[in-house]
């Protein structure tokens, strides 16, 4: 697989140090509790406390039934790839390229968009079962990307 460095304004590869910083994410009230977890090695799914909907991305209301009571549940973070998308323009220096993206539904019927971890693009299957990895990026935060498993992995 071929992947590709950023590019300096001078047209030259950059180095790790030379990279920017990736965009951070935004925190609220709505969406702390989400990147607290995963600080803490947990990915959290928001639950309605009235009646138990999981969503994602997190929101200050009930999709369902417009509560505005909510707490969190921790995901296994398993589940299995429903759509995806390989990004290989407009590029911005804190990623590499191509930039493999999958739509993911998580045990529970949650479903989330992040990063896919497979080196080989070409391998990337709808169905697929993924389970995350948590991993740092610039700055204090983490960010959940997601990993192929095997089919005896997914079974265990």
């Amino acid at each position: 697989m071929l992947v590709s460095s950023p590019i300096s304004v001078t047209g030259s590869p950059m180095t790790p140090d030379d990279r920017p910083v990736p965009p951070q994410p935004s925190l609220n009230a709505d969406t702390a509790f989400f990147w607290e977890g995963l600080q803490k090695g947990r990915l959290l799914i928001q639950r309605c406390e009235a009646c138990g909907l999981l969503r994602h991305p997190p929101g200050p209301s009930c999709t369902r039934c417009h509560s505005f009571a909510w707490d969190t549940q921790t995901s296994t973070g398993v589940g299995f790839l429903v759509s995806f998308v390989v990004v290989h323009r407009p590029r911005h220096p804190a990623f590499d390229y191509p930039l493999a993206v999958g739509l993911i539904e998580l045990e529970g019927g949650v479903r989330m968009v992040a990063p896919l971890a497979i080196d080989n693009q070409l391998s990337i299957e709808i169905g697929m079962p993924l389970r995350v990895v948590i991993e740092p990026i610039a700055g204090e935060h983490r960010l959940p990307k997601f990993q192929a498993i095997s089919e005896a992995k997914a079974d265990a």
